[in-house]
Formats: structure tokens, sequence, C-alpha cells
């Protein structure tokens, strides 16, 4: 058997390896997969109608948020209006701490917060709260 009969049917053999493999993955199958951020352990009682239970005027609240988000693009806001808020990050999540503002008090507010993971998804939730009169 001859050197070239021998490497044909290796290089044939190798030819469809590389090809084979190389056309395995779609481009969709490359794209990464991104984790949308997780909002916990809000710490005040949203507003359950059966219950009445109110939160306390002007009540300091937080809320966690998981570590692999941009902390730039975090938006916390109560009625619509923009809270300011404090925060704390640690290396498995980040805490926001805010207050509710004097002019919600005795109404019903939803508080919503909204964040984009670092890369590229956002999510966002939200809570309803029934804030008592001082």
């Amino acid at each position: 058997m001859t050197i070239t009969k021998m490497f044909k049917p290796m290089f044939l053999l190798a030819l469809l390896l590389v090809f084979g493999t190389a056309s395995a993955y779609s481009p969709e199958e490359k794209e990464v997969d991104c984790k949308k951020p997780k909002f916990t352990d809000f710490n005040l009682t949203p507003y359950d109608a059966s219950k009445n239970i109110e939160v306390p005027a002007e009540a300091e609240f937080f809320i966690k948020i998981s570590a692999y988000i941009d902390t730039t693009t975090i938006k916390l806001t109560a009625k619509g209006e923009p809270l300011p808020f404090k925060l704390e990050s640690t290396s498995t999540f980040h805490k926001i701490t805010a207050k509710l503002p004097v002019a919600l008090n005795g109404q019903y507010a939803r508080i919503n917060v909204g964040a984009m993971a670092v890369l590229g998804c956002d999510n966002q939730t939200g809570w309803l709260v029934k804030i008592a009169k001082p």
C-alpha cells in the first residue's frame, strides 16, 4: 500500500471531523444566557385587602438585589416619583435602603424597583403598600 493511498482515507476522516464539529453550533446557541436581576427581602408588608395592614408613615425599607447587576441602572420609585436610596454591596447581593416620603402619608403607593444585569437583560418588580397617617 502506498503512502498516498493510506493518507487519503485519513485526510477525508480529518475533514469530516473538522467540518462536522464546526457546523454543530448555530448562532442562537452561541448567545450567552443572561440571568435577570432578582429582588428579594422587601421588609414592608405589602397591602392585602383582606387584612388591611398599613405600614408606618415615613417607614424605612430595604430591598436586596442580586449581585450580577449594574448598580448604575437601579431605579426606585414610589407612586411614580423617584426615591433617593442608599446602596450597600457585598459579594452576593446589593441592598438598597430608602424611606417613604412624607407626601405619601395616609395613601396607597406602589413601590417599584428595576435594574439591568451586567450582561444586558433587565427586570423590575413592585409592591403595593398602604401607608398610615402619622
